[in-house]
């Protein structure tokens, strides 16, 4: 089950400098201090920052009339796959609803407006739960938590999203269908994209009895 194919190009214009950037890199000099009593050298240490640190993830879901548990899953367009030495086909992949939290909101409120968004369904902030806790998806680099929800939804409800207004955003397909084959296409690799995985699998262990 493939996503839409888009394709993205380089403009020939293109000039990584001439606006301020999303991501600002920053390089620290810093000291370990072990238990031992010893310390460390002094050491150079680079890492991430943005305006909008932790990104909340939406897994909305609802009961199909056969009994079966279905999910939604949205097609993002992720340049950053381009650029790899090994660049994949196609930069598009299969994610779940998801974006950053803005510093005056609360995460479900976050999570409320990101699936208004990108899967037109409008959800009270209190009908999110949590699934699971939160984790550090790269803390390598960036000090992102990602912030995990499940909703049930009636799709029948669900309109044309509104989506951010990002060239990213446009044309995605949604896909709904039952957690069982999501599962599947993660393990056959086709869903490739780590929170995703990580959340459909956090839903089964909530939904499907052995």
């Amino acid at each position: 089950m493939l996503p839409p194919a888009i394709q993205i190009r380089v403009d020939p214009e293109d000039s990584p400098h001439t606006t301020p950037p999303f991501l600002q890199v920053e390089r620290h000099r810093l000291v370990a201090d072990f238990p031992n009593g010893t310390t460390s050298e002094p050491f150079s240490y680079d890492l991430v920052r943005r305006r909008a640190l932790d990104a909340v993830i939406i897994l909305a879901h609802h009961t199909h009339p056969t009994g079966e548990v279905h999910v939604f899953l949205r097609s993002s367009v992720r340049p950053p796959i381009l650029f790899r030495d090994d660049p994949a086909p196609s930069p598009v992949l299969w994610e779940l609803p998801a974006g950053l939290r803005e510093p005056d909101e609360s995460p479900p409120v976050a999570a409320a407006r990101e699936l208004h968004e990108e899967l037109g369904v409008e959800v009270d902030p209190a009908d999110l739960h949590e699934l699971g806790p939160w984790i550090y998806p790269a803390p390598g680099f960036i000090g992102e938590r990602q912030i995990f929800f499940h909703v049930e939804i009636d799709p029948i409800a669900r309109q044309t999203p509104l989506e951010d207004g990002s060239p990213l955003e446009r044309h995605a397909t949604i896909l709904d269908i039952p957690l069982r084959e999501a599962l599947d296409l993660a393990r056959q690799g086709l869903l490739p994209d780590g929170k995703t995985e990580l959340a459909l699998r956090r839903l089964a262990e909530l939904v499907i009895r052995p």
